[in-house]
């Protein structure tokens, strides 16, 4: 077991989620929001897309060194998402190759039997290798994995459906006939029908991939024959951190000092003012690139420190979550600033100053429970915003290492791809394909937590 520093904040965040739920499932005005969103239609659909995301992340943020043949470990670091995935980690081609291609996407010099050379595009290692007659049974074979695929997906589907409604039907007290068709006409509460479905969709792709992959290049391979569709999955963990870690910079110093800015006003509020104006001042690109530059020569100054590559770009990756918090806590302090300023003149915060009670439990007990919804709120709606400044950053040379799997390292190869000839796409298309489904997910199911959190909301309605 391999335990590097990103992977333990990953499953403090995922405690402190889960130690959340379970406290907000005993109070009523933390539940009653949240029982909104399970009623919305695109929130439960959005929540099964995101528990896939973050389900593929939580796998590749458990590493270990693979043991060799001879039973020592190896010096390799690999995460149990990679040991899951081996094929696509293992059978790497030469060059470039298209989607579901079987041969390299260039033409090169092949040695024939007889001592001659011709030029035409080599057969790939790996890419349908298992055909024997490739000219014949190629989209026929592809066809039929596809549904082959779809249709396990399917059986899988099902057997979680029947054990869901059996579950429904015990609880309610229904008959299993009965609590489907309630199911299916959509009258409970909650649209477990929609989430349902989702479910379908995705394990229907999921197994249909699968089974394509393990025999195709599905997404293609880039320029030393990796596999493209593995690279985006990889890169899923990435984002994810990227999205969720920067929160546990961010959090501590946006609540403390907003709330303090507007609680204690006077000196204390030009200070913080000042601090965070300043701050907002320096361009953000600048001052994260001036910290990986430093973070480099460290690295560089201080290589036998490192045991892997893995933990060096590890290293990098944490260090940009914290950078992009510092960058990225100011526009939510200025709104706790406001918010905490309108609060302190509520009745119930001056009847508790008028009876003497401390500032310290004023603001644990009045103050804080009343911002956490634009805490909340900024968060799921910042998530997305992280998502595509690692895209952004990594373009331009200051974002992850260039060793780890992210989308922004392959939008940024797959610009100087999509200047050759014949056009190298596929990478492109991946990453934005991986990236757009994140985001898109992540856009929708924040607007259903703003409606749902958001108390002038709550109370138009």
């Amino acid at each position: 077991m391999v335990l590097l520093a990103t992977d333990i904040l990953i499953f403090l965040l995922l405690a402190l989620a889960i130690g959340y739920a379970l406290y907000a499932r005993k109070h009523e005005h933390l539940r009653a929001p949240w029982s909104q969103v399970m009623r919305s239609k695109v929130g439960v659909s959005c929540m099964v897309v995101l528990i896939t995301y973050i389900s593929i992340g939580l796998l590749d943020s458990i590493h270990f060194n693979p043991a060799t043949e001879s039973g020592e470990q190896s010096g390799d670091v690999i995460s149990l998402f990679d040991h899951l995935v081996t094929p696509l980690r293992e059978q790497q081609e030469k060059s470039y190759s298209a989607p579901f291609a079987l041969h390299l996407y260039s033409k090169e010099s092949i040695d024939l039997p007889d001592g001659g050379q011709i030029r035409d595009y080599p057969r790939l290692k790996w890419g349908g290798a298992h055909l024997t007659n490739p000219a014949e049974t190629h989209l026929s074979d592809i066809f039929s994995r596809s549904l082959i695929g779809a249709l396990q997906g399917l059986m899988v589907w099902l057997l979680i459906a029947a054990l869901f409604i059996a579950r429904q039907a015990r609880s309610s007290g229904r008959s299993v006939q009965r609590e489907l068709y309630h199911l299916l006409r959509g009258r409970g509460e909650i649209p477990w029908h929609v989430m349902l479905y989702t479910l379908a969709v995705v394990l229907m792709l999921g197994f249909s991939a699968a089974n394509l992959a393990t025999h195709y290049h599905i997404m293609g391979t880039d320029k030393v024959g990796e596999d493209v569709f593995y690279q985006a999955l990889k890169s899923i963990r990435t984002g994810l951190v990227i999205g969720t870690l920067t929160t546990l910079v961010m959090l501590p110093a946006a609540i403390l000092l907003g709330i303090m800015a507007g609680y204690f006003r006077g000196w204390v509020d030009d200070v913080i003012q000042y601090t965070y104006t300043t701050l907002s001042s320096i361009p953000g690109v600048l001052l994260i690139a001036a910290a990986i530059l430093m973070l480099q020569v460290y690295m560089s100054n201080h290589a036998d420190e490192f045991n892997s590559l893995v933990e060096r770009a590890d290293l990098r990756l944490l260090f940009l979550c914290l950078i992009l918090g510092v960058t990225s806590w100011t526009g939510l302090c200025r709104l706790l600033r406001g918010e905490a300023l309108k609060l302190r003149e509520m009745d119930y915060v001056q009847a508790a100053t008028a009876f003497g009670v401390g500032h310290f439990t004023i603001i644990t007990r009045h103050i804080l429970p009343n911002v956490m919804h634009i805490v909340l709120i900024s968060l799921v709606l910042d998530f997305s915003g992280l998502v595509l400044a690692e895209a952004v950053l990594s373009y331009v040379n200051i974002g992850v290492d260039p060793t780890m799997n992210s989308w922004g390292n392959m939008i940024n190869s797959a610009r100087l791809e999509m200047a050759r000839e014949p056009i190298v796409w596929w990478s492109l298309i991946a990453a934005l394909l991986f990236m757009f489904t994140l985001v898109l997910s992540a856009n929708l199911f924040s607007d259903v937590v703003r409606d749902a959190f958001d108390p002038r909301l709550r109370q138009g309605k």
